[in-house]
């Protein structure tokens, strides 16, 4: 039976829901990328203190959603056809891998919960005519319970922990449209396929590919914003 991730659990401290909170609004734009963070200003904002603030700041810096830059503070991370490259080669290899161990260790119940998850992102978007695909966090994002069932700690850590909202920061901000829609979520219908067929290649390989075809998607998207 799928457990949440404990990233993704409920926050316990000021710490914790100030995180999710300054995740979520980095996530969907809502704080720039490449804008100035201010502590005062998101002291005030999310009425808390500067010690938790602090806390939660340490914690996104070591999720890569934000940058220190000498002289000049801390930054919202920027987006880049540089740091796309760099984030999406290693995304392409652990993924890859966490499927291949998926076809090993999911069990069947799991398997079919993910396939009933596809059922719904079919149902409750208009995935077959190009206009939208969004996975909300966690439990209802594919590649989020691929990466469980691999059930490797350090490649869950890496993924779903330090990664993971910078993953999602270019998903969501450079997401998907088109033809490009239909294919992705056609892709994701194969991998899970491969893992219940227990081919852990042939799903390693589909995942690789279907990163790829992601990353060049968002990369001409870059491209057309000249960043």
């Amino acid at each position: 039976m799928y457990q949440p991730h404990p990233a993704l659990r409920k926050p316990i401290t000021a710490a914790d829901r100030v995180l999710q909170e300054i995740q979520r609004a980095i996530v969907d734009g809502d704080m720039a990328a490449g804008s100035k963070i201010s502590e005062p200003e998101l002291a005030r904002r999310f009425d808390l203190s500067r010690a938790p603030l602090r806390e939660a700041l340490a914690r996104l810096e070591r999720c890569h959603l934000i940058e220190r830059i000498p002289n000049a503070g801390a930054r919202v991370v920027k987006l880049s056809t540089t740091g796309l490259l760099a984030l999406y080669q290693l995304r392409e290899n652990l993924e890859g891998l966490a499927c291949k161990l998926a076809a090993e260790h999911m069990s069947d119940d799991e398997i079919t919960e993910v396939r009933q998850l596809l059922d719904q992102h079919l149902s409750s978007q208009r995935v077959r005519e190009g206009e939208s695909y969004y996975q909300e966090a966690g439990d209802l994002d594919f590649h989020y319970r691929v990466i469980l069932g691999s059930k490797n700690s350090y490649l869950i850590n890496i993924l779903c922990d330090e990664l993971y909202y910078l993953v999602r920061m270019y998903r969501v901000q450079l997401g998907m449209n088109g033809p490009r829609v239909s294919r992705a979520f056609d892709e994701h219908k194969a991998i899970i396929t491969a893992i219940a067929n227990r081919d852990g290649e042939l799903a390693d390989l589909l995942m690789r590919r279907h990163i790829a075809a992601s990353r060049r998607n968002i990369e001409l998207q870059l491209e057309q914003m000249g960043t």
